[in-house]
């Protein structure tokens, strides 16, 4: 049985409350704006936590870690935090500030796209890069076009971040997350 290290648990965490908070997003779509506002500042900071712990990580392992998953955290955190502590702001700003997450969580995954396949292989390899490529489409889709962003922002969320904790849950379960 593999033991898995710190950072595999904290993936497979993150990955089940992405998950349950993806499912939850979709399964209520009457839940007031703040709700969701609040519910994706915390996903901004979990996220943003993640990429910052996978940043020492990588760095710990190779000794270069990819200076963007660390910048691309901070501003996760930062966006998640400002969403948590201006919920009315942010409801109106969240139209420009989600797809500006999405793209740079994105960027912050394909960064490790070496590490991941040299660690995990070819299949999460894979998965890993097909699903941050979709985010980056999406996330500039909707940064360009806000009035597509505000309308479908529920559904695209909703969908997203269910991909996104599949992803940390695949990930987690992967010899990344498995101690050496």
């Amino acid at each position: 049985m593999r033991r898995h290290s710190g950072f595999g648990w904290l993936e497979l965490i993150i990955g089940i409350l992405l998950v349950i908070l993806g499912i939850w997003a979709l399964a209520a779509p009457g839940i007031a704006l703040k709700s969701m506002v609040f519910a994706y500042g915390l996903a901004a900071v979990i996220m943003g936590i993640a990429d910052i712990v996978l940043f020492i990580e990588v760095d710990r392992y190779t000794g270069l870690g990819p200076v963007i998953a660390l910048v691309s955290g901070i501003l996760s955190v930062m966006s998640g935090i400002m969403l948590l502590v201006y919920p009315t702001a942010g409801a109106l700003v969240l139209t420009l500030l989600f797809p500006i997450w999405f793209i740079a969580h994105c960027m912050s995954r394909l960064s490790h796209l070496g590490y991941i396949r040299l660690v995990c292989g070819d299949g999460v390899y894979y998965f890993t890069m097909i699903i941050h490529i979709i985010g980056l489409i999406l996330g500039f889709l909707m940064l360009f076009s806000p009035l597509l962003t505000f309308t479908s922002i529920h559904y695209f969320a909703s969908a997203y971040l269910i991909l996104l904790g599949i992803d940390s849950m695949v990930t987690a379960m992967s010899p990344m997350g498995t101690r050496r």
